[in-house]
């Protein structure tokens, strides 16, 4: 028998987390608290958008972020996702 069946240790690695931006994967820090905190400051530093460096476009890709963590944000990330698609796909 396997030797990590008896201690405890899982059998395969966790699989990155990966979220695709405009046909780009990036890949995200194993720690959840990490990418949390990655989420919320894109997001509240997306607010500064005005200022320079910081920029509006910091507020969608932080709420992206954070609906890998979060199920309230993943449904809206869903919903938009959906009604995108049907947006795009001509009326028949």
């Amino acid at each position: 028998m396997d030797d990590r069946r008896e201690t405890g240790e899982p059998l395969q690695e966790p699989l990155p987390r990966r979220i695709s931006v405009f046909g780009r994967q990036i890949t995200m820090p194993q720690s959840r608290g990490l990418r949390i905190a990655i989420g919320v400051l894109l997001t509240l530093f997306g607010f500064l958008g005005f200022l320079p460096i910081l920029g509006f476009w910091m507020i969608p890709l932080g709420l992206l972020v954070l609906s890998y963590e979060f199920a309230m944000v993943r449904r809206y990330r869903r919903r938009t996702a959906v009604w995108w698609e049907r947006r795009k796909r001509p009326s028949e």
